[in-house]
């Protein structure tokens, strides 16, 4: 009996460790998803409705929305092609090896860079009045905007900007599938006469197409969600959900906090589905790389 009251005197103390997660993710998680999904649907007085998801069809909200998930595919496409390039050139040997190491370590800062600290960053370098706008227009008379038709402001500069941190997060979750290719399968494939190519689309590919299909659902939702960076460097310039968002929460538009609820709520749906995607294709991708 007393190994199993032991036990029970054990028991509290294995959760200890895990208790702040637990009340970080109960009070900062939990609990305003539950208000955001309660007040989707409830009017002012408290009442039951549906007409605040109805309404993210009126006005700018469905252009919003679109807007929002052109950038967060541009940035998830982008982000996948050159952070699996990066990260099979340090995995297979194409560049030094010494560099692996640096390169993961900052991209696991890289990827958790973002909100005001990015925004002011890539406007100091990028912007109207950055760094490397003023170099270009003095050194060699190249005007950004005019010339090359690239503004911080706009579709593609938030794309940039958002690459920032989808670049090192793609990195970060590819380099250990690739770890996960056995180097019996290169080489049984060279044995039966396949070139490099042919065993990179017959045999590589296939395996990791699973775990690049998910990083991608899971980038797009990483940009889809990223409110405080698209507010910070666009504000009002570019119609997309999170500005939409911010607008309704501060009530520059019609004062309709439960739309702003729906608004809140059409994103969490939109991200939750994206997640859920990266989840089940990950779990898939293990099975494979055992």
């Amino acid at each position: 009996m007393k190994p199993a009251s032991g036990a029970v005197r054990r028991l509290p103390l294995t959760w200890i460790g895990i208790a702040p997660f637990l009340l970080f993710t109960t009070l900062f998680l939990i609990l305003p998803t539950m208000h955001i999904v309660v007040g989707a649907f409830q009017t002012s007085e408290g009442s039951f409705t549906l007409q605040n998801v109805l309404d993210l069809r009126t006005g700018t909200i469905p252009s919003s929305y679109w807007i929002s998930i052109k950038v967060s595919l541009a940035s998830a496409a982008l982000g996948c092609l050159v952070g699996f390039g990066m990260a099979a050139a340090v995995t297979f040997g194409a560049v030094p090896k010494w560099i692996r190491s640096p390169l993961l370590t900052f991209s696991g800062v890289a990827s958790n860079f973002a909100g005001v600290p990015l925004a002011f960053a890539f406007l100091a370098t990028l912007g109207p009045a950055g760094l490397v706008t003023l170099w270009l227009r003095t050194k060699y008379g190249i005007v950004l905007s005019r010339d090359l038709g690239f503004n911080l402001l706009s579709f593609w500069g938030l794309t940039v900007t958002y690459l920032f941190f989808q670049i090192p997060l793609m990195i970060l979750i590819i380099t250990p599938a690739l770890d996960g290719l056995k180097r019996e399968w290169r080489e049984a494939a060279a044995i039966l006469g396949a070139t490099g190519f042919q065993y990179w689309r017959m045999v590589a590919l296939p395996i990791l197409f699973p775990s690049l299909l998910g990083t991608f659902a899971l980038l797009f939702a990483n940009a889809f969600g990223a409110v405080a960076t698209a507010i910070a460097l666009t504000g009002p310039s570019l119609n997309i959900v999170p500005i939409q968002l911010f607008a309704q929460i501060r009530g520059d538009v019609l004062g309709n906090p439960n739309l702003g609820y729906a608004l809140a709520f059409g994103m969490i749906v939109v991200t939750g589905v994206a997640n859920a995607i990266y989840i089940w294709l990950r779990i898939r991708a293990e099975r494979w790389l055992k």
